[in-house]
Order: structure tokens, then sequence, then C-alpha cells
């Protein structure tokens, strides 16, 4: 089977398995997205949800963001790990989308990039799930691990497997691709043991009897 034909399978199947996938980051609009996503790096989309319900009812706009004190955000969000630089990154993105964009969410990559602290992989969480655009491959963790053991990239660098991906699956399907990866990873394709012989789709994935082999999978009888 080659790669391609193994794209079209995966296609047919994921659909299937998780026809609800969609991101678990709660929000109502573009703006408490992007801040979701500022907060989710290095911690998990369970506790950022905890964490947003107080903040989006504290801060609207944009411009609430950017005009909150230093130590007021920081502890807002203290809980999420890393929480000095988050803050400088909110405000300082906040600040720009003020300024700049007039207040709303920019809706482009290009623009998306220019808000400090934004890169390619928070633009295009946005892009796809705030507003429904197909610009890229959001690659995660997740992704990255789910990608190499399906055999769709041999690529370490998440530029590059995005690259990989994007020749490999439809426009349509690359917003809704990178939440049936992490979905997967979730919930059956695990890190340290995944449960290959629980897997929806061992059948098309190059790593699972070697992982069974090998014992790095979960048997039946774990």
């Amino acid at each position: 089977m080659t790669t391609r034909e193994r794209v079209a399978q995966l296609l047919k199947a994921w659909p299937k398995i998780y026809p609800n996938a969609h991101t678990e980051l709660n929000f109502k609009n573009p703006l408490e997205l992007l801040i979701a996503t500022i907060l989710s790096a290095q911690c998990t989309d369970k506790r950022v949800n905890m964490v947003t319900p107080v903040l989006f009812k504290k801060y609207r706009t944009a411009k609430d963001y950017a005009n909150a004190p230093q130590a007021e955000l920081e502890n807002a969000i203290k809980s999420t790990g890393f929480y000095r630089n988050k803050t400088k990154s909110i405000r300082a993105a906040t600040s720009t989308i003020t300024t700049k964009f007039g207040g709303r969410v920019p809706d482009s990559m290009e623009e998306l990039r220019e808000l400090p602290g934004v890169g390619r992989k928070t633009a295009n969480v946005v892009l796809g799930n705030a507003f429904g655009i197909n610009e890229g491959i959001v690659v995660d963790t997740h992704v990255i691990r789910l990608s190499q053991r399906l055999g769709l990239t041999k690529q370490k660098d998440p530029e590059k497997i995005e690259r990989d991906l994007m020749e490999l699956v439809p426009k349509t399907y690359w917003t809704v691709w990178s939440h049936w990866l992490i979905w997967h990873g979730r919930r059956r394709c695990f890190a340290r043991k995944p449960d290959c012989a629980n897997c929806e789709v061992f059948r098309l994935c190059p790593s699972g009897k070697v992982f069974l082999r090998t014992g790095v999978a979960r048997k039946p009888d774990d």
C-alpha cells in the first residue's frame, strides 16, 4: 500500500471512528480561541478549560487583555504553567490587535503571524476552527507521533511534517485531519503504550505489528 493509498483509506475510516472530532478547547469567538491556544502551550486542554471561563468573563475584548496589569493576568492564568511568558504574549498580541486591527482578530496567516507570540501552529488553530479557513495543518505532539507511526512522514520538524501532510491530505480536510489524529492520539495511540490491540486503524498502520511484536504496545490481556 502506498502512502497516498493509506491516506485515502484513513480518510474513509476517521469520520466513522471520530464523527464529532473537534478542538477540545472551549471558545465562543476568535479572540477566546486565540487566548486559549496561547494558554495551551505545554498544558492540557482540560486545564485550560478550567481557567478560561473566569478569564473570558472578566476580559471580553482585546483591549481588556492589553490593558490588564501583568501581575493580575499572571495570577489568572498561573495554573497553566509558563504564566509569565504567556501573559507577555497575550498582552502583546492583544495590544497589536487593538492598535493595528481595530480590535478584531485577523483572519489571514500573514496578519496573524504579525501578532507577537503567534506562530504558524497557533495561527492554523485559529484560522481552521474560528474562521473555517484551511490554511494549513496543526502539528502538535500527537500529530507528530501519529504521522510518523502511520508512515506519513519521516521528518521530525513540525513545519516539515506539515508540508508532507499538506502534500498527502486534500485541503478540504486539513483542519479536521489534525482533530482526527489528536483524538486518536489521546484515546488510542498513546505515546508510551499505544493500544494497538484495539486500534481501529491497525491494518493501516505500519508500526502496529512491530509494536505488538516488540512489546511496546498494549496487548489484549493488558
